[in-house]
């Protein structure tokens, strides 16, 4: 929403890749695999704009009381700027803001704050230079599509934060697809409040040092053909085992490179629902990014096993 004549605010979402994105071609972030990611519309970053009498842009954490105020590093706050600056010279807007920032949820745990953030920060200068371009008709021309390739070279999987509930990044931008199970109900099991020990971005670099890393783009190409043809004919249980291989697989990649995400505690949850899968044949689709938290994906009609499953 647009506060007031001189602030603007936006709202994204983070998003849960069941099949990952791992590893990139270049610094324009464009993937060695195509992904497939459900939209978590429960964790949300929100990003305000507003000017500022200054030479250059400034950020700081927002302080609002439904928020954690995000704690960037100075590395992690030129990222944030820099890209903002890109995103003024693409809509063509001077001046200097302050931009603010915060989540509804813990950052570096493993929960792509990255990708609700830099969706966010797109949206919100985008909402800004409507108002403060020197060509706004070429401004209002950018269609969420282009949104979203603007946004994934600042965070390559902010790019599939754009669409929901399903989104399909291949190459440049992501687009939104149309599947089963639309109303999932995504459960974080937060094991370690921890900041991870290596960003993402980092461990995308990392692991195509990993000696099991040959094979995996076409890995993920089979998986992903699997997945959709599982969710489309609803068979729950092959789309849990697939899901289960495929960050199996991405953690392989990342502990053979010489980066630990999972933990002990992460390990105990894992084990716990292995075995409530094989006692009751049925329970949530399972999966882990670049951190120590499990994501827990239920279906509608398991809203009561949601509920008292790692409650």
């Amino acid at each position: 929403m647009t506060l007031g004549k001189n602030i603007w605010e936006a709202l994204a979402p983070s998003n849960l890749a069941l099949i990952k994105y791992a590893g990139k071609k270049d610094k324009s972030n464009i993937p060695l695999n195509p992904s497939l990611s459900y939209t978590l519309d429960n964790l949300v970053t929100k990003v305000r704009i507003s000017p500022i009498e200054d030479s250059e842009d400034k950020w700081e954490a927002l302080k609002d009381k439904e928020y954690f105020p995000i704690q960037l590093s100075p590395p992690a706050v030129e990222r944030f700027l820099n890209f903002f600056q890109f995103l003024k010279e693409i809509f063509q807007v001077s001046g200097s803001y302050l931009v603010q920032s915060a989540n509804n949820f813990h950052a570096s745990v493993g929960a792509a704050s990255s990708a609700s953030s830099f969706c966010a920060l797109t949206l919100a200068t985008h909402k800004m230079a409507l108002s403060c371009s020197t060509d706004p008709e070429s401004v209002e021309s950018f269609t969420p599509s282009c949104l979203s390739i603007l946004s994934r070279r600042g965070s390559g999987s902010s790019c599939r934060s754009f669409f929901r509930p399903w989104a399909l990044w291949e190459e440049e931008g992501a687009r939104p697809l149309t599947l089963p199970f639309e109303n999932l109900i995504h459960k974080l099991v937060l094991v370690d409040e921890k900041s991870k020990p290596v960003s993402s971005s980092e461990a995308h670099e990392e692991i195509l040092t990993s000696p099991v890393f040959e094979g995996r783009v076409q890995r993920a190409k089979d998986r992903l053909s699997a997945l959709l043809s599982a969710l489309n004919e609803q068979n729950w249980k092959v789309c849990f085992e697939i899901v289960w291989d495929e960050f199996q697989d991405l953690h392989q990649l990342y502990e053979t490179s010489g980066i630990v995400y999972r933990n002990e505690k992460s390990h105990e949850v894992l084990n716990a629902i292995k075995i409530f899968w094989k006692k009751e044949k049925h329970g949530p689709l399972v999966t882990m990014d670049a951190g120590s938290s499990v994501h827990l994906l239920y279906r509608s009609d398991q809203k009561k096993m949601a509920a008292r499953l790692f409650s």
